[in-house]
């Protein structure tokens, strides 16, 4: 007597569509273009290592010299969370969805006995292991060539809590992008503009619209990445006011992930797609 074929369930067909895609992703071109990115952080540590080992004058701002651990901080704060966190997460969220209608492949994704929810899940997870084993590493190098051997005890727990940032922040801006690619025809414009035209704006215009962005969140888990003091300290002050607490950020970032990533799901599983010929 023959049984009919049960679906797996969600996090089963989760799981199947991140085997699926992880390859994929890894051996993709915009895996090329994240090696390329990341990689301009470490060859600025290379740099410097060859400066410090020169014996040349330390950097200074304002008269006041900034250590290793200083210069390490700064490059966290400016290249990674300001710039290459939110722009992968724009190319791979974004992509996670419009990728599959770009290359009339939904079909058969969506044909499988996996729930569509599960697809986008999978393939956010596959996005998530991605990006952090080439994003970490990188920060990883950068630390260990820019910080001397005698200061890496006295810093190592920022560099961990550096490190759950960026794991945080690609998190966050994959899952809020992976609803925008749901959503939209041409997510990759939207995301764009979201990146360096809201966020830029919402965090230099007083008031409350910085609440609304996530670089706010991501960026006051970080006070110790710029230098204090200067000209650099009183900016900082002045884009983030009075940050919040390390709790209140966690909290909003966890709560905005979720509901990004939620919401993705129900547009996915009741939207149509239809194919262009």
């Amino acid at each position: 007597m023959s049984t009919a074929r049960r679906s797996p369930s969600f996090l089963a067909g989760a799981w199947r569509v991140f085997e699926l895609s992880i390859g994929e992703m890894l051996w993709s071109r915009r895996t090329i273009f994240m090696a390329l990115v990341v990689g301009c952080p470490v060859a600025i540590a290379l740099v410097v290592r060859i400066v410090q080992t020169a014996g040349i004058t330390p950097l200074k701002m304002n008269g006041v010299q900034v250590d290793a651990v200083g210069v390490f901080g700064a490059m966290i704060w400016t290249l990674f969370l300001w710039f290459i966190v939110p722009v992968l997460g724009v190319f791979y969220g974004t992509s996670l969805m419009a990728d599959e209608i770009d290359d009339k492949t939904i079909t058969y994704l969506f044909t499988r006995p996996v729930r569509r929810g599960a697809v986008l899940v999978g393939k956010y997870i596959a996005y998530l292991v991605c990006t952090t084993l080439v994003v970490l590493p990188s920060v990883m190098l950068v630390y260990f060539l820019i910080v001397p051997f005698g200061r890496i005890a006295a810093s190592f727990i920022s560099l961990l809590i550096d490190l759950g940032v960026l794991g945080l922040g690609l998190a966050a801006y994959g899952a809020l992008f992976a609803l925008v690619g749901a959503t939209l025809k041409r997510p990759l414009v939207a995301g764009l503009l979201f990146v360096f035209g809201w966020e830029l704006v919402a965090l230099l215009i007083p008031g409350y619209l910085k609440r609304f962005t996530l670089a706010y969140y991501l960026q006051t888990l970080v006070p110790h990445a710029m230098p204090s003091g200067g000209v650099v300290s009183a900016l900082q002050g002045a884009v983030f006011g009075t940050p919040p607490s390390a709790a209140v950020s966690l909290f909003w970032l966890v709560v905005a992930t979720a509901a990004a990533l939620t919401l993705a799901v129900r547009v996915v599983e009741q939207r149509e797609y239809v194919l262009e010929q």
